[in-house]
């Protein structure tokens, strides 16, 4: 049996590798390496300008992954940038939210993985908390954190327990996006995942970062959901887009 497509989102940066220095699709390795170690086939997802890119990418998946990554630029959900809030990742975020606008129209299975997270709530006209503190190990290091599943979700189905889970995020959903729910908490009361029940394929997002740990059942979920839309009648992609969220 063929291991279901899991398209995975990149960003250019800028970056330098043997005599070379110049603009590059960058990656982390864990995310590629999560999806094989979960039973499915990563394909990288670089940025296309292209008018109907997102929903053509997206109708050749699976299942999408949005990975994480820099802030969301707050004039996408109305609010005014906080000084600690990061430069704006315009490029990024509009080829993203195109993805996941796409994904959510075509019934695609999507994982949001930390940024990817808050990207979906504000896709879906969420908002987000500019600044939290003590949810990282230190500057450019992971902290572990417990996560409390919420009874009755599909995260719980796939990790009923309380979990240590590596993070490292300052900012987190504030008002929740239409339709989604929250499926797990943080000690401290913050959004930990959030999901869109009631439809055919499952959407996930968690505020963590499972590629960067052991635990592969998040996105096992995930790739069993790929497997049984790769097995069932595609939904056609559409041309109509999405509703929009704000932009100041």
């Amino acid at each position: 049996m063929s291991r279901p497509v899991i398209g995975i989102s990149t960003y250019q940066d800028q970056a330098r590798w043997g005599v070379w220095e110049m603009p590059a699709v960058l990656l982390p390795a864990g995310y590629p390496r999560l999806v094989r170690a979960a039973g499915g086939l990563a394909v990288l997802l670089p940025p296309d300008e292209a008018e109907d890119a997102a929903r053509d990418t997206v109708a050749a998946l699976d299942c999408l992954v949005i990975a994480g990554g820099a802030d969301v630029e707050p004039a996408r959900y109305g609010a005014v940038a906080d000084p600690r809030t990061g430069p704006p990742a315009r490029e990024r975020d509009a080829w993203e939210l195109a993805l996941i606008r796409a994904a959510v129209e075509q019934e695609v299975p999507l994982l949001g993985i930390c940024r990817g997270m808050q990207l979906l709530n504000v896709a879906l006209g969420g908002t987000l908390v500019q600044h939290l503190e003590d949810h990282t190990g230190g500057l450019g290091v992971f902290g572990s954190h417990p996560v409390v599943p919420v009874p009755g979700t599909a995260y719980a189905d796939a990790v009923p327990e309380t979990a240590m889970v590596p993070a490292y995020h300052h900012q987190a959903v504030d008002r929740l996006g239409s339709g989604l729910v929250a499926s797990a908490h943080a000690p401290d009361g913050t959004v930990e995942a959030v999901e869109l029940p009631g439809r055919a394929s499952l959407v996930l997002g968690v505020q963590w970062h499972p590629e960067m740990g052991e635990d592969t059942r998040v996105m096992a979920a995930l790739v069993r959901a790929a497997g049984e839309r790769s097995r069932s009648p595609r939904t056609p992609a559409r041309r109509s887009p999405a509703p929009r969220t704000p932009v100041s």
